[in-house]
């Protein structure tokens, strides 16, 4: 199992939009992902799920990969948070 701490960069929160680009991601990998905010973990390949975290500016997310694939996939929603996330109004 690999994790990482992620922190939500994008003025706007975690809103919808993100949380679909984040799915589009975690589920190109076949490692289950779940992804914690104060306690309460969600299946990462999940919009809903993702969407009840409320997770706002400057929250930091715990992310959990496991699986084959899991180093690519931390990776991967490593970077959506820093370089795509990050970067938008």
């Amino acid at each position: 199992m690999k994790t990482m701490v992620v922190k939500v960069l994008h003025k706007s929160g975690l809103h919808a939009r993100l949380a679909a680009e984040l799915v589009q991601v975690t589920t190109q990998f076949a490692a289950q992902i779940e992804i914690e905010n104060d306690n309460e973990t969600v299946d990462g390949k999940s919009i809903m799920g993702i969407l009840t975290l409320a997770a706002g500016y400057q929250t930091e997310l715990q992310i959990r990969a496991s699986g084959v694939d899991e180093v690519a996939a931390i990776q991967a929603i490593t970077d959506v948070f820093l370089l795509k996330f990050a970067s938008e109004e």
